[in-house]
């Protein structure tokens, strides 16, 4: 088993890799990402720097497994699950930016500043993928497909916030394959509403 992680004396490469992997688990679903950290941190395999200890606290963790668990039934409801996602833009996005702003305090300004933006970014990118993906599954007749999806999500927040703990460069690699099928797929899906949504004009005007 590799050793855990000292987020406070890593390399900056492993540092990188870490907190890209996290922030696409954040932009999944944020609460499983913080409810993981907060334990890895208590079960030793994550000390987390200073900024950053109050992820550790049982109130902290209590809190965020308890809207873990609203969330993993919220998201699994057809077309909820889009007002969810949308609203929870507002959260995800600035949780990753922030986590990645505590993680690299003891970092030049610059560097921390950087590391902040990008965070943002790489969750932007995450939740933006989910949600595309989403609006073209809601529509179909049964639910199971979103509870399919929902619970992939899920179990994808976990475990990648985790094996990044323990092997950052297979996190990241894994994050960079998933980030260009979320950008390929989230063209098509673009192309094929639009399409849809011409196709259906087009017979409008038909019809009139």
């Amino acid at each position: 088993m590799a050793s855990p992680i000292v987020i406070t004396s890593i390399p900056t490469s492993e540092l990188v890799a870490l907190l890209t992997a996290t922030s696409f688990a954040a932009g999944l679903n944020v609460y499983a990402t913080l409810t993981t950290l907060g334990l890895l941190a208590h079960a030793g395999l994550l000390p987390l720097p200073p900024a950053l200890l109050l992820l550790s606290n049982w109130y902290v963790i209590a809190a965020s497994g308890v809207m873990f668990v609203i969330e993993f039934f919220a998201d699994k409801i057809p077309a909820f699950d889009l007002l969810w996602n949308a609203l929870h833009t507002f959260v995800r996005i600035p949780i990753a930016a922030l986590l990645a702003f505590g993680a690299t305090a003891t970092l030049s300004p610059w560097e921390q500043l950087v590391a902040t933006v990008a965070g943002g970014a790489i969750a932007l990118a995450s939740h933006g993928g989910k949600t595309a993906i989403r609006a073209a599954v809601t529509p179909s007749p049964e639910p199971f497909s979103n509870m399919a999806l929902s619970l992939g999500e899920d179990g994808l927040a976990i475990f990648l916030t985790w094996f990044a703990t323990q092997h950052p460069y297979a996190a990241i690699t894994m994050v960079g394959l998933m980030l260009i099928i979320i950008v390929v797929l989230t063209r098509w899906i673009v192309r094929s509403m639009r399409a849809l949504f011409q196709g259906s004009r087009a017979r409008g005007g038909e019809v009139s």
